[in-house]
């Protein structure tokens, strides 16, 4: 059978949709300015649907700076991998700097997110070692561990009974092989919004001797006193040996970062392959990140923004009788069960007739049965913003009480 012709009868549980949910539900265009108001199908649409937390994609002065950056260097510069010739100045001022924000010695700056996290695990464990995860992990991380050639072991979502007894068994099997743990988890959950129990796993230390990788893309800006995450929200930071962020949430940008001592620093410089046989992230990229997170350390009003609309909306929806679960971010998942098909009129009964664009999301990224419709509050918003949006969602559980959307159903 020709391989080309294989692939049009397995498009996979998303791509079996596309017929008619591509450029609408799958791939929508939003366009015009990054803002909480933006231009979809031709019409003006309030956003909560993208991770633009602080605010930071239109700020006037990232915009300079971006500008700035781009002025001054183009996009092509550095040409290479930061081994060979895509090192600079700047690249290493972004990681001393955030290194100092995470309170860790050093840090690694890379091109991207995904492949980083990918990378990562890909570099530091061998086939003696044994990886423990949560399992709502991430994508990237299931694609790290794919490349993982020893056992690993899944425990339940923020179970950390059940991650006590996948470390036993980790620890008994590492011992055997002479080889090691390596304990993966997200400071938060970006479907279900609720944060990683960090600490209590950290815990967990005392008793089993592992490493603790912690992917916070969601987390930092976002959670802390300064911003720092979830493990400073937690007070536990000082405790994760391997800190994991990305620019695409909270910095508003494209790139990613590991933090952790200069000895793991200068291991992953010449061991992740994602970074020694890939470009370097571009200078552009590089300058907005300073300026970004300049402003994340020197302008707390946007978190406290960030925090104000996300208390009104997630209250607001709980008054309304909606479940959002156990998010205790800004990450606000409105859980609903049903079938696809009678999802989709749902989300276009609310994008066509009341002019709010969020985001659904469906099998495979949460279980079959499930529907979440994810919300995503930023410093941007305004409350008249989330009275709007509390004022429709008000009107469409009217209408699920009603079955206009059946089986379409609020979740308890």
């Amino acid at each position: 059978m020709n391989l080309l012709d294989k692939l049009k009868t397995r498009l996979g549980p998303l791509g079996d949709h596309a017929h008619y949910s591509h450029g609408y539900y799958t791939y929508p265009r939003l366009e015009g300015e990054i803002g909480t108001k933006m231009m979809f199908n031709g019409e003006e649409k309030l956003v909560w649907s993208l991770n633009n937390y602080l605010g930071l994609a239109n700020h006037p002065e990232v915009r300079e700076a971006d500008a700035e950056g781009a002025r001054l260097y183009g996009m092509a510069y550095p040409m290479g991998a930061r081994m060979m010739s895509g090192n600079t100045k700047l690249h290493e001022q972004f990681e001393s700097e955030i290194a100092d924000f995470l309170g860790k010695e050093d840090a690694f700056l890379m091109n991207y997110g995904y492949q980083g996290m990918v990378s990562i695990i890909d570099a530091i464990v061998d086939r003696h070692d044994v990886i423990v995860y949560d399992a709502e992990s991430h994508a990237c991380i299931i694609d790290g561990m794919r490349l993982h050639l020893g056992k690993r072991f899944v425990f339940k979502h923020n179970d950390v009974e059940d991650c006590e007894k996948q470390l036993a068994r980790a620890k008994k099997i590492a011992d055997q092989n002479n080889g090691a743990v390596l304990v993966i988890t997200e400071g938060v959950f970006g479907m279900r919004g609720d944060q990683g129990k960090l600490k209590e796993i950290c815990a967990l230390k005392a008793k089993y001797e592992f490493t603790m990788l912690v992917d916070d893309a969601h987390g930092i800006g976002c959670l802390g006193e300064t911003g720092a995450g979830a493990g400073e929200e937690q007070g536990c930071l000082d405790q994760i040996d391997l800190y994991f962020g990305t620019f695409a949430k909270s910095f508003a940008g494209i790139g990613g970062f590991v933090a952790s001592t200069k000895e793991v620093i200068m291991f992953l410089k010449y061991n992740m392959r994602s970074q020694i046989y890939a470009k370097a992230l571009p200078m552009p990229m590089v300058y907005g990140a300073l300026k970004r997170l300049e402003l994340m350390r020197t302008k707390p009003e946007l978190k406290a923004k960030l925090w104000e609309i996300t208390n009104a909306l997630q209250s607001g929806l709980t008054e309304a009788g909606f479940n959002i679960g156990d998010t205790n971010t800004p990450v606000t998942p409105v859980y609903l069960s049903g079938s696809i098909p009678e999802a989709t009129a749902l989300v276009q009964d609310i994008r066509e007739n009341y002019q709010v664009f969020c985001s659904m999301v469906v099998y495979p990224v949460v279980p079959k049965g499930m529907i979440i419709l994810r919300l995503i509050p930023t410093a941007d918003h305004t409350i008249e913003d989330v009275e709007r949006t509390l004022s429709v969602f008000k009107s469409i559980r009217q209408k699920l009480v009603e079955g206009k959307y059946n089986p379409v159903e609020v979740q308890a």
